[in-house]
C-alpha cells in the first residue's frame, strides 16, 4: 500500500505541474491580449484628445468671430442712435 501511495502522489504532483504550466501559458496569452487592448485604447484616447483640442480651437475661433460681429452691430446701433438724438 505504501508503494501505491507514493505512485499516486507522484502522479498528483505531475498533474499539478502540468496544470501550472497550462496556467502560465494562459496567463501569458491573457497578458498579450490585454496589452494589445490597452494599446488600442491608448491610441483611441490620443485620437480623441487631438479631436477635442481641434474642437476647442474651432469653438474659440467661432466665439471670437461671433463676438466681433456682435460688437460691430452694437457700434452700428450706437451710431444710429446717436444720429437720431
Amino acid at each position: 500500500m505504501a508503494d501505491n501511495v507514493e505512485d499516486v502522489t507522484h502522479e498528483i504532483l505531475k498533474g499539478i505541474q502540468a496544470s501550472i504550466t497550462t496556467l502560465n501559458e494562459r496567463v501569458g496569452q491573457l497578458s498579450e491580449e490585454f496589452g494589445r487592448r490597452f494599446e488600442h485604447l491608448e491610441a483611441g484616447l490620443r485620437k480623441d484628445r487631438r479631436n477635442v483640442a481641434g474642437m476647442l480651437v474651432m469653438m474659440r475661433a467661432t466665439a471670437g468671430d461671433f463676438d466681433e460681429r456682435v460688437t460691430e452691430i452694437e457700434e452700428r446701433v450706437a451710431t444710429l442712435e446717436a444720429r437720431v438724438q
